[in-house]
């Protein structure tokens, strides 16, 4: 199942248990993609929504994607998504972002997937009263935040967690996209470890090997090819960005750092460095958060050092 989709095989099973139920009772429950972005959660919501409508009566059940960031009221979602496209309708709709989920219509929405043995809600707003019958429709949410989610809501749905991609599966997501490209073996493990275990950071390398290929007017990428990738794009090793770099340079002239001064130093908002790239460095153990403050570990100064070694070179 999902032979285009490389890797998740835990969730991929888990939603196959849910499409073979389908098969036989007409239901799917409420599912929740969970994911950090670039991952693949809304990819495999749409693969899920697919095969929905590929096991619907005469492939009848569409298909609705919504992005939650603009929903504002119930009111819009009523007058512009469920009474021209869900109401009396065969549909899968997916809530992409749906830590973005306005309070109103996560109420509601508490409302209309409320379980029950019959396997449909009546929600009535304003002049609308509104049948869900959930042997037609079925409702798909994917969220980076999970924490954001309403507990209700969240229990209400089946969580489908995904998988930490291995540099295996990103060399292959590289290959696969770079079909027809000739693509030295050896080189899938050293590019797949700049890709930060990211599915989408992978097809956008891919995208650039393709593009660089067709600015040399060749179709093959060796070695040097790589080498000279890595210098156009400024490609650091584990994928650092600039400001992680300079973060970590900061680190090593500076013990104990607190946030507000790392913040002053880069001009960036503490909750942006929190956010965006503190955690990476921290996965990477190349620094260290404690009671003191920030700190660079033992292997982010082996890394600033091999870094200088190479530019050395």
């Amino acid at each position: 199942m999902f032979p285009d989709i490389v890797g998740q095989t835990s969730a991929k099973r888990r939603i196959g248990f849910y499409l073979k139920g389908y098969d036989g009772s007409g239901i799917c429950p409420h599912l929740m993609f969970v994911a950090p972005k670039g991952c693949g959660k809304t990819m495999l919501a749409k693969a899920t929504g697919k095969m929905l409508k590929q096991r619907g009566f005469d492939n009848a059940k569409s298909f609705i994607e919504l992005n939650c960031s603009t929903l504002k009221s119930v009111k819009q979602f009523f007058n512009q998504v469920v009474i021209p496209h869900i109401h009396h309708k065969e549909v899968t709709v997916l809530f992409d972002e749906a830590s973005e989920l306005p309070k109103d219509l996560t109420m509601a929405l508490l409302t209309i997937l409320n379980p029950n043995s019959d396997n449909r809600t009546t929600f009535s707003y304003e002049d609308y009263t509104v049948d869900f019958d959930f042997s037609k429709q079925t409702f798909m949410f994917a969220t980076t935040e999970a924490q954001q989610i309403f507990h209700a809501l969240m229990d209400r749905c089946e969580r489908i967690d995904l998988e930490e991609y291995t540099y295996e599966q990103l060399g292959e997501i590289v290959r696969r996209v770079c079909k027809g490209v000739d693509l030295e073996d050896k080189l899938l493990p050293e590019i797949a470890t700049v890709l930060r275990g990211n599915a989408r950071a992978a097809q956008k390398m891919a995208n650039n090997i393709r593009t660089y290929l067709a600015g040399e007017k060749k179709n093959t990428f060796e070695e040097k090819d790589w080498e000279h990738l890595k210098h156009s794009l400024s490609i650091q090793p584990l994928g650092l960005s600039p400001i992680e770099l300079q973060l970590l340079n900061i680190l090593s002239a500076k013990k104990d750092c607190s946030l507000t001064y790392l913040a002053s130093k880069t001009g960036l908002t503490k909750g942006c460095l929190q956010r965006d790239f503190e955690m990476y460095l921290q996965k990477m153990n190349l620094m260290e958060i404690t009671t003191s403050g920030r700190s660079i570990t033992k292997t982010g100064h082996e890394y600033l050092k091999a870094l200088e070694e190479d530019s050395d070179e």
